[in-house]
């Protein structure tokens, strides 16, 4: 490559980062990873604000939920009214009564079996309802594990194809080799852009989930109290 040519290259090569110019002067096999990046990084943030609403609504509505419960006067009627609601709590709540009507039938014949049952149908439900929530959050772990890896394979296949301009245009200037290796980088710094947040908010919502399911098992322990104790009067 002559002096005139470098003095032409340089005179046109961009004076700052371009990202969306990156994307598209990219090899093809870059350019799959970034758009898969970038889907999963709209993905997260999907998740991310969705997930966000869905626990600050459903914290409300299990506190409402809680308070009015305790606060009944007659629980067969509370039941009945809202027993069904779409809330944990009511869920727990109506598996532990359907287990005491159907043992309490007719004769109560051995009562620690019959906490036991108690206990076991609400701790099933409160299992299955932290395993409702937090069922999304996989994909969050996914991609803050695979996301880093994904950018780096469109780094290295980048740098390959910059390695061979190298060699087809039998010149090892810098010039050449520099538009592609800023490509190669984009895929990564990519990948870095959808894992960061992914890992974060996974963190932090398991986080949430186990609080939340902490609370559940202080509800399905306090209305366990409450069915032993009307066993003793029986």
């Amino acid at each position: 490559m002559t002096t005139l040519s470098l003095l032409a290259a340089t005179a046109a090569a961009p004076t700052s980062l371009d990202p969306v110019q990156l994307f598209l002067d990219a090899d093809i096999v870059v350019k799959l990873v970034m758009v898969g990046l970038l889907l999963a990084s709209v993905w997260v943030w999907t998740i991310i604000v969705s997930f966000t609403l869905r626990m600050r609504k459903l914290r409300g509505e299990t506190r409402r939920y809680e308070d009015d419960f305790w606060q009944a006067e007659n629980f067969d009627r509370f039941m009945k009214e809202r027993g069904k609601r779409d809330v944990p709590s009511a869920r727990i709540a109506q598996a532990a009564v359907g287990e005491w009507r159907r043992s309490t039938k007719g004769e109560v014949r051995d009562p620690e079996a019959l906490r036991g049952r108690i206990s076991t149908a609400m701790e099933s439900q409160v299992a299955a309802e932290a395993d409702e929530i937090s069922e999304r959050l996989n994909f969050l772990a996914t991609v803050g594990a695979v996301a880093p890896f994904v950018g780096l394979f469109g780094t290295v296949w980048g740098i390959m194809n910059s390695f061979f301009q190298i060699g087809a245009q039998e010149s090892s200037s810098l010039a050449v080799v520099a538009p592609g290796i800023s490509e190669a980088l984009f895929a990564t710094a990519i990948g870095l852009f959808a894992a960061i947040p992914a890992v974060i908010a996974y963190n932090r919502f398991s986080h949430m989930v186990e609080r939340y399911e902490a609370g559940l098992h202080r509800f399905s322990d306090r209305l366990h109290a409450t069915f032993s104790r009307q066993l003793e009067q029986r």
